[in-house]
């Protein structure tokens, strides 16, 4: 508004210089017409004023319309950058399986959304990472239901230095191949292999605190020290290993795990690694015949071309009266699985395995072909044959062949 009148002020001092200096009016001897004149500048005059408000109006609604834009821009950006350090994505497979046995009580005919699982991570900034894992296993969870709602990964990851990193939480023990990638489209095989099920109980999580580190390129190591195994010691799972897992659900701590890994890289297309556990006491209780337990696993991994091959052993040993009297100190199992790409959509495999473990119903060898079709990179359709022999003559029932399919995917 100052402006308006400064402009108004000097319009009104320019109009009376004029009519005071112009010929036509030193000319007259008319007051009137003078006053006439005056009167008709001071209407123009007004206008001016007039219009100058309207324009300082217009040009206050524009800033104020840039102001409300940028507002907006900036809330965008700060939306935009809060969202991009969250991560969401998951993964999940249905089964269907069709296995005859020698016992026919011991056939199945069943189809099974066995895993839906959703990942969450977030990055609170350069160094300092969340990662969570959240699945619902066999579509429905509740009493009588054949389910789980199950928490497989809640940690956070801090970056220590260039190649070493901490982690703290409950997070995937760093042993085998699958237990801590286990995305359908990363294996063959609708259902996992059972070395890395009843061996190495995949999969398997444990709360506690690690750290990851390089040498150079080609070598990375783990360690970690968690809660352990609550292996049972009496009853149809008496040391079962996969009946161990307490899934840190108000879990047990009176004595926990170390775990050491030592993986190669240093060759295109090729992963090597060995692990060490060693399990304090395994049964988190106290003379009752199982003291302490060591497990030992290594594996290869490796891609050249087409051509590709999956190697692994694991090996279980424990201490105690009672273990060994049931003779299930040590618990073994292997296997071997060569596998050819046709292409990028088509691959073809073998496997073959063994698993020596407590049960009896746990003892047998396994001979297993099929093939994996990606009509996506992250979408796998399988299939596959199945032949199963039990070591033991009272198990024999359950020998059988079938096969299954398979449909997973991941983002």
């Amino acid at each position: 508004m100052q402006l308006i009148n400064k402009a108004g002020g000097f319009l009104t001092i320019v109009a009376l210089a004029w009519a005071l200096t112009s010929p036509t009016i030193y000319a007259q001897d008319n007051n009137a017409e003078l006053l006439a004149k005056l009167e008709f500048l001071q209407q123009q005059i007004d206008e001016l004023k007039q219009q100058l408000i309207q324009t300082q109006s217009q040009a206050t609604e524009t800033d104020a319309k840039v102001e409300a834009v940028a507002e907006v821009v900036e809330s965008g950006s700060s939306q935009i950058a809060k969202t991009s350090r969250t991560t969401i994505s998951g993964y999940g497979e249905l089964h269907y399986n069709n296995l005859s046995a020698q016992d026919t009580s011991h056939d199945l005919e069943s189809v099974d959304f066995h895993r839906f699982v959703l990942f969450f991570g977030h990055e609170f900034n350069d160094k300092t990472r969340f990662y969570s894992e959240f699945e619902l296993e066999h579509s429905l969870a509740g009493d009588g239901a054949p389910g789980e709602v199950e928490l497989e990964q809640a940690f956070v990851e801090f970056d220590l230095k260039p190649g070493l990193y901490a982690k703290a939480g409950l997070f995937l023990i760093p042993v085998g191949l699958l237990n801590e990638t286990h995305e359908p489209p990363t294996f063959y095989g609708v259902e996992r292999n059972n070395v890395e099920s009843i061996i190495v109980p995949s999969t398997w999580w444990e709360a506690g605190a690690g750290l990851n580190g390089r040498w150079g390129s080609s070598w990375s190591w783990d360690l970690a020290l968690t809660s352990g195994l609550q292996i049972p010691t009496t009853g149809s799972n008496a040391f079962r290993i996969r009946s161990g897992r307490q899934k840190v659900a108000k879990a047990i701590a009176s004595d926990g795990a170390i775990t050491g890994r030592l993986r190669y890289l240093g060759m295109t297309g090729l992963q090597a690694a060995v692990t060490m556990q060693y399990q304090f006491d395994p049964s988190q209780a106290t003379n009752d015949g199982l003291d302490d337990g060591t497990l030992l696993e290594a594996h290869i991994d490796y891609q050249r071309g087409a051509f590709g091959l999956r190697a692994l052993i694991a090996h279980w040993d424990f201490s105690g009266d009672a273990v060994e009297a049931a003779g299930a100190d040590k618990q073994t199992g292997w296997y071997i699985e060569p596998s050819y790409r046709l292409n990028n959509k088509l691959g073809f495999y073998t496997r073959f395995e063994e698993v020596d473990a407590a049960r009896d119903s746990d003892q047998f060898s396994q001979w297993e072909l099929g093939l994996n079709w990606w009509p996506s990179e992250n979408v796998v359709v399988k299939f596959d044959y199945r032949d199963r022999s039990h070591d033991l003559d009272s198990e024999r029932g359950r020998n059988f062949t079938g096969f299954d399919i398979g449909l997973g995917y991941s983002f």
